[in-house]
C-alpha cells in the first residue's frame, strides 16, 4: 500500500473496541515516533502511554469529559523536555511532538488502528495524574486502538487554495 493511501484512510476514530493492543504493534507505534525528525536532532518528546483503565478514566476527565477518551483502550499524553527556540522564533517542542505525534497516526493506520488527537484537555491535570514534572510540557493527547467507528467523507481543499510556487499568489 502507499504512502498516500494509509494518509487517505487515517481519520479522527471516536469510539473504540473493547480490546488491547498487541505490544508488537505498540513497539512499531513507538519506533515511528522514534524516527520522527525533530529541530537540532534533539528528540525531547515523550509519551506515556496510558494503558490502565483506571487512570484513563481520569484522562477522560482530564480530557473534557470526553467518554471515547476512556474507551480508548491507550490513551497517549505526548510531551516535551525542551524549550529550545528555533532561529526562526519558534519552540521545536509542540512542532516536533506534532511531527512525532503524525508518525504515530499513520503508523497505527497501517496497523488497523484508529486514533485520535486530543487538544480539548487541562495539562495540568493531566500533569497530576501521570506524575509528569513541572519543567516538561503537556502538548497533545492521542487515543490509540481497534475503531468500532467509521470513517466520516472529509472535505480538503484543492490544492491550488493551498499552494502556490516561488511567491505568494493567494
Amino acid at each position: 500500500m502507499s504512502l498516500l493511501t494509509e494518509i487517505a484512510k487515517r481519520y479522527s476514530c471516536r469510539a473504540y473496541q473493547d480490546k488491547p493492543i498487541e505490544q508488537d504493534k505498540l513497539d512499531r507505534i513507538i519506533e515511528a515516533a522514534r524516527l520522527a525528525p525533530s529541530a537540532n536532532n534533539k528528540q525531547e518528546w515523550r509519551f506515556v502511554f496510558v494503558r490502565d483503565a483506571k487512570i484513563r478514566q481520569q484522562m477522560q476527565v482530564a480530557a473534557n469529559n470526553q467518554p471515547f477518551v476512556g474507551q480508548a483502550p491507550v490513551v497517549i499524553a505526548a510531551c516535551a523536555e525542551s524549550d529550545y527556540v528555533m532561529r526562526c522564533g519558534q519552540r521545536c517542542g509542540p512542532i516536533d511532538v506534532a511531527i512525532a505525534l503524525e508518525h504515530i497516526a499513520l503508523q497505527a493506520t497501517a496497523e488497523g488502528l484508529g486514533t485520535c488527537w486530543i487538544g480539548s484537555f487541562y495539562p495540568d491535570q493531566v500533569r497530576q495524574i501521570l506524575g509528569i514534572p513541572e519543567n516538561v510540557a503537556v502538548i497533545e493527547l492521542m487515543t490509540l486502538g481497534y475503531p468500532t467507528d467509521q470513517a466520516r467523507s472529509k472535505t480538503r481543499a484543492a490544492a491550488e487554495k493551498i499552494a502556490c510556487y516561488d511567491h505568494w499568489t493567494f
